[in-house]
């Protein structure tokens, strides 16, 4: 059995919410960030927060019921076109597996996940905001910074990896 074999990609149930913010809680501390509370209490308040927000979706990678991967998808409404007059794009965030199932293809079944729910809702674009690391990941799954027209501003200045 490889190390994917044992693991399972699917939408997060809400009995899973305070495990996806402890792995969230996770990520800030591995990127060099220095939480304000306590990971139990960010657990706490991230599951209240996960069960009001409908614009966004949580994919997770579950092994033997342990959370060890997750990845959202925030849907956006855009303005609309005389082309198509309902419009959507999507913002792929919070990606992360826990360190000792890395490298072992969850992060790309991760993205596979959020990308085949995109195509079902009929997002124009799915965009991410990448970590160096996982810039190549994102290149194999089809994502590219090729045309250079999606740009962004810091209107307040925060470091996007330990934020």
């Amino acid at each position: 059995m490889s190390r994917t074999d044992d693991v399972t990609v699917r939408p997060a149930r809400t009995e899973e919410w305070s495990a996806v913010g402890g792995l969230r809680w996770d990520s800030l501390l591995e990127a060099g960030g220095v939480p304000d509370c306590s990971r139990e209490d960010f657990a706490e308040r991230f599951a209240e927060w996960a069960a009001t927000h409908g614009g966004h979706e949580c994919f997770v990678a579950v092994a033997d019921d342990q959370v060890v991967g997750m990845m959202w998808l925030a849907v956006m409404d855009r303005v609309p076109s005389a082309r198509r007059f309902e419009r959507a794009s999507g913002d792929l965030q919070c990606a992360f597996v826990v360190p000792d199932r890395r490298n072992a293809g969850i992060g790309g079944r991760l993205i596979g996940a959020v990308l085949a729910r995109a195509a079902e809702l009929g997002l124009e674009r799915v965009t991410v905001h990448s970590s160096p690391r996982a810039i190549p990941v994102y290149e194999r799954h089809g994502f590219t910074s090729a045309d250079d027209r999606l740009l962004h501003a810091w209107v307040a200045h925060v470091d996007g990896y330990t934020a």
